[in-house]
C-alpha cells in the first residue's frame, strides 16, 4: 500500500509540473488580430475575415477568438476559426470587433479589441418604404420533378413618407443561398410598388434558415434609401399544406358553377325552358263555361243595327236567351 501511494503522489506531481509548463506564464502576452474586414456577400449578409498577428508568440497553448457585433443589434460569440459569417439588417450599418483569447483559459487576460466598421448605405430620410409585413402559402405538390412542398411569398409595405411621387419599388427575397427579384407586383394611385407576389419560391417551408427579404428603390429627385428585414417563417402566417388534389377539386367545382350559370343565362334569352316545358291548360270551372257570340245585323236604309248575344250554358243549367238593343 505505501509503495502504491508513493507512485501516485509521483504520478500526480509529474501531471502538476507538466500542466504548469503548458500553461502560459503572466508574461504571456496576447495580441490582437490584424487585417479585419467586412465584406458583403448577399442580402443581409457579411462575411467577417482576419488574421492572428504575425508577432504572436507560439507557445503549447490553444487560441481562439471573441467576436462582438457592436451594431445594428449587439451580440458575442468565439470562435477558433478566423472568418465568420453574420445574417444580420444592413441599411443600418454594422460595425464588429474582435479579440483573441486562451481557448481553455477565459480566466487569463485577452488581447485589445481591434474594430471594423461598415456605414449605412446613402439615402435621404423618410424615403425607405415602412410596415413591410410577409406571409407565405405552403401547397403540397404531387409531381415528382418539383418539390413536394412549394411555398409562395407575398408582401406589402408602405411608401415612405418624405419620399417622392416618382419613387418606385423593388424587392428581393434571399433564402439561403438564392436570392430571386420579384416580378409580380400591386400599384397604388401613382402606379408605385406596393406589394408582391411570388406563386413559387425556393423557400424550404421546413427549413431553418431565416427569410431575407430586401427592398430599394429609385427616384430622379432623392436618393431612395433601402430596407432589410429578417423573418423566421414559423412566425409568418405557414398554414397547413394544402394538397394539389383539394385545389383541384375546388377548381373544377368554380368551373362548374361558371358553366351552369352560363347554361342558365342562355336557355333564358333563348327560351329554351318554355320549349321544352310549356305551360299546362288551366282545368275548365265545375260551374259553368260562359260563351259569347255576338252577330250583327244591317236593315234598312237608317242602318239599324242590331245584336244579338246568346247565353248558353252547359247541361243542367237554364238556358237564357234575351234580346238587346
Amino acid at each position: 500500500m505505501i509503495i502504491m501511494a508513493a507512485a501516485l503522489l509521483i504520478l500526480f506531481g509529474a501531471t502538476v509540473i507538466l500542466q504548469a509548463d503548458l500553461l502560459p506564464d503572466k508574461k504571456f502576452v496576447l495580441l490582437p488580430p490584424v487585417n479585419f474586414t467586412i465584406k458583403i456577400t448577399g442580402l443581409a449578409q457579411v462575411l467577417l475575415r482576419w488574421e492572428p498577428d504575425p508577432h504572436q508568440e507560439q507557445r503549447n497553448v490553444n487560441l481562439g477568438y471573441r467576436v462582438r457585433i457592436n451594431a445594428p443589434q449587439e451580440d458575442d460569440y468565439e470562435t477558433r476559426d478566423t472568418e465568420s459569417q453574420c445574417v444580420t439588417i444592413l441599411h443600418k450599418g454594422f460595425s464588429a470587433s474582435v479579440q483573441t483569447i486562451f481557448w481553455n483559459e477565459h480566466s487569463l487576460p485577452a488581447s485589445s479589441w481591434v474594430s471594423a466598421e461598415m456605414k449605412d448605405p446613402p439615402g435621404s430620410p423618410g424615403t425607405s418604404i415602412a410596415n413591410l409585413t410577409c406571409t407565405t402559402n405552403t401547397v403540397e405538390n404531387n409531381y415528382v420533378h418539383l418539390r413536394r412542398y412549394q411555398v409562395s411569398l407575398r408582401c406589402t409595405w408602405l411608401v415612405g413618407q418624405d419620399a417622392p411621387e416618382d419613387t418606385q419599388y423593388f424587392l428581393y427575397y434571399r433564402y439561403g443561398s438564392w436570392t430571386e427579384e420579384c416580378q409580380e407586383y400591386n400599384k397604388d394611385t401613382l402606379k408605385r410598388n406596393t406589394a408582391c407576389w411570388f406563386p413559387r419560391t425556393f423557400i424550404n417551408s421546413k427549413g431553418r434558415d431565416r427569410l431575407v427579404v430586401h427592398v430599394n428603390g429609385s427616384s430622379r429627385h432623392a436618393a431612395i434609401k433601402p430596407f432589410d428585414q429578417l423573418f423566421d417563417l414559423h412566425a409568418i402566417g405557414n398554414d397547413e399544406p394544402t394538397s394539389s388534389l383539394e385545389w383541384f377539386i375546388i377548381a373544377l367545382m368554380a368551373a362548374i358553377c361558371f358553366v351552369l350559370l352560363i347554361f342558365s343565362f342562355i336557355c333564358r334569352i333563348c327560351h329554351v325552358w318554355t320549349k321544352l316545358f310549356p305551360p299546362v291548360p288551366a282545368p275548365k270551372s265545375n260551374i259553368k263555361d260562359l260563351f259569347v257570340s255576338t252577330n250583327y245585323e244591317k236593315a234598312g236604309s237608317n242602318e239599324t243595327e242590331i245584336e244579338d248575344i246568346s247565353y248558353v250554358e252547359e247541361a243542367g243549367f237554364e238556358i237564357l236567351e234575351d234580346s238587346v238593343f
